[in-house]
Protein backbone atom coordinates (compact mmCIF):
# COMPACT_ATOMS: atom_id res chain seq x y z
CA UNK A 1 0.00 0.00 0.00
CA UNK A 2 1.14 3.09 -0.85
CA UNK A 3 2.64 6.23 1.56
CA UNK A 4 -0.83 8.26 1.07
CA UNK A 5 -3.61 5.23 1.18
CA UNK A 6 -1.77 4.17 4.58
CA UNK A 7 -1.76 8.01 5.67
CA UNK A 8 -5.86 8.05 4.27
CA UNK A 9 -6.50 4.18 6.74
CA UNK A 10 -4.62 5.76 9.67
CA UNK A 11 -6.86 8.46 9.73
CA UNK A 12 -10.10 6.20 9.41
CA UNK A 13 -9.01 3.84 11.74
CA UNK A 14 -8.76 6.44 14.57
CA UNK A 15 -11.82 8.29 14.04
CA UNK A 16 -13.63 5.08 14.38
CA UNK A 17 -11.65 3.81 17.07
CA UNK A 18 -12.63 7.22 19.01
CA UNK A 19 -16.17 7.73 17.70
CA UNK A 20 -18.25 4.71 16.21
CA UNK A 21 -20.53 3.79 18.99
CA UNK A 22 -22.21 0.29 18.41
CA UNK A 23 -24.91 1.05 19.61
CA UNK A 24 -25.99 3.26 16.87
CA UNK A 25 -29.42 3.53 15.20
CA UNK A 26 -28.06 5.89 12.31
CA UNK A 27 -24.44 6.44 10.84
CA UNK A 28 -24.03 9.12 7.92
CA UNK A 29 -21.27 7.35 5.49
CA UNK A 30 -19.85 10.37 2.77
CA UNK A 31 -18.20 10.32 -0.06
CA UNK A 32 -14.44 9.81 -1.10
CA UNK A 33 -11.47 7.77 -1.12
CA UNK A 34 -11.07 8.08 2.32
CA UNK A 35 -14.33 6.75 3.30
CA UNK A 36 -13.32 3.42 2.40
CA UNK A 37 -11.36 3.56 4.92
CA UNK A 38 -13.71 4.13 7.45
CA UNK A 39 -16.42 1.32 6.51
CA UNK A 40 -13.02 -0.86 6.29
CA UNK A 41 -12.56 0.48 10.06
CA UNK A 42 -16.45 0.04 10.97
CA UNK A 43 -16.11 -3.83 9.74
CA UNK A 44 -13.16 -4.52 11.15
CA UNK A 45 -14.20 -4.13 14.36
CA UNK A 46 -16.17 -6.83 13.89
CA UNK A 47 -19.13 -6.34 15.94
CA UNK A 48 -23.10 -7.01 14.54
CA UNK A 49 -24.07 -4.11 12.19
CA UNK A 50 -27.40 -5.40 11.79
CA UNK A 51 -29.42 -3.08 13.38
CA UNK A 52 -27.64 -0.15 12.25
CA UNK A 53 -28.67 1.68 9.15
CA UNK A 54 -25.77 3.53 7.16
CA UNK A 55 -27.21 6.41 5.30
CA UNK A 56 -24.91 7.43 2.38
CA UNK A 57 -24.58 11.06 1.14
CA UNK A 58 -24.59 9.82 -2.56
CA UNK A 59 -24.20 6.72 -5.29
CA UNK A 60 -20.52 6.22 -4.38
CA UNK A 61 -21.01 6.07 -0.53
CA UNK A 62 -23.87 3.73 -1.19
CA UNK A 63 -21.88 1.24 -2.94
CA UNK A 64 -19.57 1.27 -0.97
CA UNK A 65 -21.83 0.52 1.96
CA UNK A 66 -23.72 -2.12 0.25
CA UNK A 67 -20.05 -4.00 -1.04
CA UNK A 68 -19.14 -4.14 2.82
CA UNK A 69 -22.41 -5.64 3.71
CA UNK A 70 -23.76 -2.71 5.66
CA UNK A 71 -27.60 -1.55 5.38
CA UNK A 72 -28.09 1.44 3.50
CA UNK A 73 -31.23 3.77 4.07
CA UNK A 74 -31.88 6.75 1.70
CA UNK A 75 -31.99 9.95 3.51
CA UNK A 76 -35.75 10.86 2.85
CA UNK A 77 -36.72 7.35 4.33
CA UNK A 78 -35.20 8.43 7.76
CA UNK A 79 -38.15 8.94 10.30
CA UNK A 80 -39.52 12.09 11.27
CA UNK A 81 -37.73 13.94 13.57
CA UNK A 82 -34.71 11.57 13.99
CA UNK A 83 -31.25 12.59 14.18
CA UNK A 84 -28.07 10.13 12.67
CA UNK A 85 -25.82 9.35 15.71
CA UNK A 86 -23.24 10.39 13.78
CA UNK A 87 -21.46 10.73 10.45
CA UNK A 88 -18.12 10.80 8.89
CA UNK A 89 -17.20 12.49 5.92
CA UNK A 90 -14.11 14.04 4.24
CA UNK A 91 -13.32 17.85 3.25
CA UNK A 92 -11.04 19.71 0.76
CA UNK A 93 -9.83 22.09 3.51
CA UNK A 94 -10.25 23.00 7.15
CA UNK A 95 -9.56 26.28 9.27
CA UNK A 96 -9.00 26.71 12.60
CA UNK A 97 -12.08 26.77 13.21
CA UNK A 98 -12.64 23.43 11.55
CA UNK A 99 -14.92 25.66 9.43
CA UNK A 100 -14.89 22.98 5.94
CA UNK A 101 -14.56 23.37 1.85
CA UNK A 102 -16.77 20.50 0.72
CA UNK A 103 -18.01 19.56 -3.00
CA UNK A 104 -15.08 18.97 -4.61
CA UNK A 105 -16.20 15.16 -5.80
CA UNK A 106 -19.74 16.96 -6.61
CA UNK A 107 -22.05 15.63 -3.72
CA UNK A 108 -21.91 19.18 -1.83
CA UNK A 109 -25.96 18.81 -1.47
CA UNK A 110 -26.60 15.75 0.28
CA UNK A 111 -23.31 15.87 2.19
CA UNK A 112 -24.93 18.61 3.87
CA UNK A 113 -27.94 17.23 4.30
CA UNK A 114 -26.50 14.10 6.33
CA UNK A 115 -24.28 16.71 8.29
CA UNK A 116 -26.80 19.51 9.55
CA UNK A 117 -28.85 16.20 10.34
CA UNK A 118 -26.04 14.32 12.65
CA UNK A 119 -25.30 14.42 16.28
CA UNK A 120 -21.86 15.02 15.29
CA UNK A 121 -20.04 15.28 12.05
CA UNK A 122 -16.56 13.50 12.19
CA UNK A 123 -14.30 14.66 9.45
CA UNK A 124 -11.67 12.31 7.86
CA UNK A 125 -9.75 14.52 5.57
CA UNK A 126 -7.22 11.79 4.63
CA UNK A 127 -4.63 13.14 2.66
CA UNK A 128 -3.18 13.79 -0.83
CA UNK A 129 -0.18 14.12 -2.99
CA UNK A 130 2.16 16.31 -3.53
CA UNK A 131 2.71 16.87 0.20
CA UNK A 132 4.64 19.62 1.04
CA UNK A 133 6.38 18.69 4.04
CA UNK A 134 7.71 21.61 6.11
CA UNK A 135 8.47 21.61 9.21
CA UNK A 136 6.36 23.94 11.71
CA UNK A 137 6.65 23.33 15.47
CA UNK A 138 8.00 19.70 14.39
CA UNK A 139 5.31 18.75 12.40
CA UNK A 140 4.94 17.81 8.71
CA UNK A 141 2.64 20.40 6.96
CA UNK A 142 -0.63 19.02 5.23
CA UNK A 143 -2.54 20.34 2.53
CA UNK A 144 -5.84 20.59 4.09
CA UNK A 145 -4.90 21.14 7.18
CA UNK A 146 -4.66 25.42 7.03
CA UNK A 147 -4.79 28.13 9.31
CA UNK A 148 -8.13 29.97 6.98
CA UNK A 149 -9.95 28.59 3.97
CA UNK A 150 -9.00 29.05 0.40
CA UNK A 151 -5.33 28.61 1.68
CA UNK A 152 -4.35 26.05 -0.12
CA UNK A 153 -7.54 24.96 -2.11
CA UNK A 154 -8.57 27.44 -4.95
CA UNK A 155 -12.32 27.72 -5.18
CA UNK A 156 -15.64 27.07 -2.83
CA UNK A 157 -17.78 24.50 -4.87
CA UNK A 158 -21.58 25.59 -5.00
CA UNK A 159 -24.65 23.40 -5.99
CA UNK A 160 -26.91 25.09 -8.70
CA UNK A 161 -30.44 24.83 -10.24
CA UNK A 162 -28.78 24.76 -13.91
CA UNK A 163 -31.30 27.08 -15.28
CA UNK A 164 -30.36 29.68 -13.27
CA UNK A 165 -26.18 28.76 -13.63
CA UNK A 166 -25.53 31.88 -15.29
CA UNK A 167 -27.54 35.06 -13.59
CA UNK A 168 -25.43 33.06 -10.49
CA UNK A 169 -22.04 33.44 -12.09
CA UNK A 170 -23.17 37.17 -12.66
CA UNK A 171 -23.75 37.06 -9.02
CA UNK A 172 -21.11 35.91 -7.56
CA UNK A 173 -18.55 37.67 -9.52
CA UNK A 174 -20.68 40.91 -7.45
CA UNK A 175 -19.21 39.52 -4.69
CA UNK A 176 -16.14 39.48 -5.61
CA UNK A 177 -15.11 36.03 -7.14
CA UNK A 178 -12.24 35.71 -9.15
CA UNK A 179 -13.81 34.02 -12.22
CA UNK A 180 -16.11 31.92 -10.94
CA UNK A 181 -16.99 29.20 -13.55
CA UNK A 182 -18.80 26.28 -14.06
CA UNK A 183 -17.32 22.55 -13.30
CA UNK A 184 -16.95 20.72 -16.59
CA UNK A 185 -17.11 17.10 -16.61
CA UNK A 186 -13.78 15.45 -18.38
CA UNK A 187 -15.13 14.75 -21.50
CA UNK A 188 -15.45 18.05 -22.40
CA UNK A 189 -18.29 17.23 -25.31
CA UNK A 190 -20.29 15.76 -22.50
CA UNK A 191 -21.06 19.42 -20.81
CA UNK A 192 -20.67 20.11 -16.73
CA UNK A 193 -20.74 17.79 -14.59
CA UNK A 194 -23.74 17.23 -12.86
CA UNK A 195 -24.93 15.94 -9.13
CA UNK A 196 -27.08 13.32 -8.06
CA UNK A 197 -29.92 15.47 -8.12
CA UNK A 198 -28.60 16.41 -11.70
CA UNK A 199 -27.51 20.02 -10.80
CA UNK A 200 -24.43 21.87 -11.71
CA UNK A 201 -21.10 22.12 -9.85
CA UNK A 202 -19.64 26.01 -9.68
CA UNK A 203 -16.46 26.71 -8.62
CA UNK A 204 -15.65 29.96 -7.30
CA UNK A 205 -12.26 31.92 -6.17
CA UNK A 206 -12.40 34.21 -3.80
CA UNK A 207 -9.53 35.82 -1.29
CA UNK A 208 -8.20 34.12 1.76
CA UNK A 209 -11.71 33.76 4.48
CA UNK A 210 -11.22 35.30 7.61
CA UNK A 211 -12.34 33.79 10.78
CA UNK A 212 -14.21 35.62 13.56
CA UNK A 213 -11.52 36.53 15.28
CA UNK A 214 -9.91 38.24 12.88
CA UNK A 215 -12.27 40.60 12.08
CA UNK A 216 -12.66 41.67 16.26
CA UNK A 217 -8.84 41.29 16.25
CA UNK A 218 -8.71 44.36 13.61
CA UNK A 219 -11.57 46.08 15.01
CA UNK A 220 -9.66 46.84 18.03
CA UNK A 221 -6.49 47.94 16.20
CA UNK A 222 -8.31 49.60 13.17
CA UNK A 223 -11.62 50.83 14.27
CA UNK A 224 -12.10 52.54 10.84
CA UNK A 225 -10.83 50.08 8.52
CA UNK A 226 -13.32 49.01 6.62
CA UNK A 227 -11.14 46.43 4.63
CA UNK A 228 -11.36 44.01 7.80
CA UNK A 229 -15.22 43.55 8.85
CA UNK A 230 -15.03 40.55 6.57
CA UNK A 231 -18.32 42.07 4.68
CA UNK A 232 -16.97 42.12 0.93
CA UNK A 233 -14.93 45.09 1.06
CA UNK A 234 -11.98 45.18 -1.21
CA UNK A 235 -12.84 41.55 -1.73
CA UNK A 236 -12.45 40.04 2.06
CA UNK A 237 -14.96 38.38 3.31
CA UNK A 238 -15.70 37.02 6.77
CA UNK A 239 -15.73 33.24 6.21
CA UNK A 240 -19.73 32.27 7.52
CA UNK A 241 -20.76 35.67 6.56
CA UNK A 242 -19.72 34.91 2.68
CA UNK A 243 -21.07 31.47 3.19
CA UNK A 244 -25.09 33.64 3.79
CA UNK A 245 -24.30 35.68 0.87
CA UNK A 246 -23.78 33.30 -1.50
CA UNK A 247 -26.63 30.72 -0.11
CA UNK A 248 -29.06 33.85 -0.53
CA UNK A 249 -28.54 34.09 -4.83
CA UNK A 250 -31.74 32.97 -6.23
CA UNK A 251 -30.85 29.57 -7.76
CA UNK A 252 -28.20 28.50 -5.09
CA UNK A 253 -28.94 25.28 -3.26
CA UNK A 254 -26.12 24.01 -1.78
CA UNK A 255 -23.09 26.41 -0.61
CA UNK A 256 -19.47 24.33 -0.39
CA UNK A 257 -18.56 26.07 2.63
CA UNK A 258 -19.59 24.38 6.09
CA UNK A 259 -19.45 26.68 8.68
CA UNK A 260 -21.49 27.78 12.17
CA UNK A 261 -22.35 25.21 14.77
CA UNK A 262 -21.53 21.75 14.88
CA UNK A 263 -23.89 19.21 16.28
CA UNK A 264 -22.99 18.81 19.81
CA UNK A 265 -23.52 23.09 20.09
CA UNK A 266 -26.35 23.35 17.70
CA UNK A 267 -27.94 20.31 20.95
CA UNK A 268 -27.06 22.06 23.64
CA UNK A 269 -28.85 24.68 22.00
CA UNK A 270 -32.17 23.40 22.36
CA UNK A 271 -32.30 23.26 18.33
CA UNK A 272 -34.08 19.38 16.96
CA UNK A 273 -30.73 19.83 14.25
CA UNK A 274 -27.43 19.05 13.78
CA UNK A 275 -24.38 21.39 12.87
CA UNK A 276 -22.75 21.79 9.49
CA UNK A 277 -18.97 21.96 11.28
CA UNK A 278 -17.26 18.71 12.56
CA UNK A 279 -16.33 18.41 15.79
CA UNK A 280 -12.85 16.60 15.26
CA UNK A 281 -11.07 16.22 12.07
CA UNK A 282 -8.41 13.43 11.56
CA UNK A 283 -5.45 14.34 9.20
CA UNK A 284 -3.41 11.48 8.08
CA UNK A 285 0.40 12.47 7.43
CA UNK A 286 3.14 11.27 5.27
CA UNK A 287 5.55 9.92 8.60
CA UNK A 288 2.32 7.90 9.48
CA UNK A 289 1.19 10.06 12.09
CA UNK A 290 -2.40 11.05 12.87
CA UNK A 291 -2.94 14.83 13.30
CA UNK A 292 -6.17 15.72 15.20
CA UNK A 293 -7.84 18.97 15.31
CA UNK A 294 -10.91 19.84 17.91
CA UNK A 295 -13.66 21.91 18.34
CA UNK A 296 -12.60 25.01 20.37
Amino acid sequence: MSDIETAKRNAANRAVADHFDPSAQYVGIGSGTTIVYVVEAIKALDIDTAAIRFVPTGYQSRKVIVEAGLTPVAFDSLPKGVLLDMAFDGADEIDDDLNCIKGGGACLYQEKLVATHAKKFICVAGTNMPFLILLIHDMPYHRKLQSRLLSKWPTIPIEVEPLAAMTVLSSLTSLGSLSPFIREGPIAKAGPIKTDQQNFIIDAPFSTLLLPSDVEKSKSLHPTHKGMEGKGENGVWEVETLAKAIKMIEGVLSVGLFVGENGIQAQERGSKMGGQRPIVAYFGMEDGGVTVRKSK
